[in-house]
């Protein structure tokens, strides 16, 4: 098999495309022939050596891919074999070959392709729980979605606009139009305009009810000040510490500093009538009937035509660099894949 390594930090070129042999199912695990990974900032994240839960080097890092099913392990159903599947991993994602517990394995509705199975896990499961599961969003309730070209974005928006909610995206001028075809109401340049500024004036000064906010730092503050009484901010990621490719501790530092500067304190969010959540997908693995019965929901989402992942760019596993380039360059609109060339 082929698999994508981090053997050392740094810039994308850093990634390590390696041969090892094909895994062996265990108990209670199935083997899938990976047709299409995803990649997220998270990946990133661990390239920089930024990211609290990587294993120590090398490790493959990866959390979602699609494929067929070849072969199970034993104490394994093994009507799964020949099963068109999305499955969630932890780490080793970036492989042609992965095994992964049948509990995280899901079959794919008629209709959904591997690349579209694949974009699915983490940035939806991500957003069903920062919008619907802890934001609580209901109709005529107005969402800012920060980053709302990104793969977790797109998501939410779908999310929102099924509930009935308006629809506030922050994201680069080039951008915008696809956003609002996707029924984004109002889009606020976030590399140009206060954003701040921007959801006040939207709103008439009143805020809104649902903030979401991977950026971190500064931007965590500015969001807390655009919600309105008993709005919630949902944090899910801290891009802010990653400014540019190359291993930068004193910038991440910084932003980690800023963060942890931050006050929401009891007194101050019971008299203001707020709240704040953060959302850490990779820190559920032991929910995994509460992750189940989500992608259940999810995959009748799909059924029902009420969700569709974007794909914004397709790379061969000879590409990673090229593909973690292009994320970190900000010019996906909606999830990015890697691609065996063998499967």
């Amino acid at each position: 098999m082929q698999q994508i390594w981090i053997s050392r930090f740094g810039a994308p070129e850093t990634l390590e495309l390696r041969e090892a042999r094909d895994p062996l199912p265990g108990p209670g695990e199935v083997r899938i022939r990976v047709e299409a990974a995803g990649v997220n900032f998270a990946d990133v994240m661990g390239r920089l050596g930024l990211y609290p839960d990587l294993p120590p080097l090398p490790v493959v890092p990866g959390y979602e891919v699609a494929g067929r099913i070849d072969a199970v392990g034993p104490d394994t159903f093994p009507d799964w074999v020949g099963r068109d599947v999305l499955a969630m991993t932890r780490f080793g994602g970036y492989s042609d070959v992965v095994c992964v517990p049948e509990r995280q394995a899901f079959t794919r509705p008629d209709g959904m392709s591997a690349e579209l199975g694949a974009a699915l896990p983490v940035n939806y499961l991500t957003a069903y729980q920062l919008v619907e599961v802890m934001g609580g969003l209901r109709a005529s309730d107005t969402i800012l979605i920060h980053s709302a070209g990104g793969g977790v974005g797109i998501a939410a928006i779908q999310l929102a606009l099924r509930i009935g909610a308006r629809v506030i995206g922050a994201a680069s001028q080039g951008k915008h139009e696809a956003l609002r075809g996707m029924g984004v109401e109002h889009c606020i340049d976030s590399r140009t305009e206060d954003f701040e500024a921007r959801v006040h004036e939207i709103s008439g000064g009143r805020g809104v009810e649902l903030v979401l906010d991977a950026v971190g730092a500064e931007s965590f503050r500015k969001s807390d000040r655009c919600l309105a009484p008993t709005g919630r901010l949902g944090l899910f990621g801290l891009s802010a510490a990653a400014p540019d490719k190359r291993r930068r501790r004193l910038a991440s530092l910084r932003a980690g500093v800023s963060t942890l500067r931050l006050r929401w304190g009891p007194l101050g969010l019971m008299n203001q009538n707020k709240g704040v959540f953060g959302v850490n997908l990779g820190h559920l693995w032991g929910e995994t009937e509460r992750i189940a019965g989500w992608m259940e929901t999810l995959l009748e989402h799909w059924r029902q035509g009420v969700i569709r992942p974007v794909v914004a760019g397709r790379f061969a596993f000879e590409r990673a660099a090229e593909a973690h380039h292009f994320l970190q360059d900000r010019r996906n609109l909606g999830k990015v894949l890697l691609i065996p060339t063998r499967n």
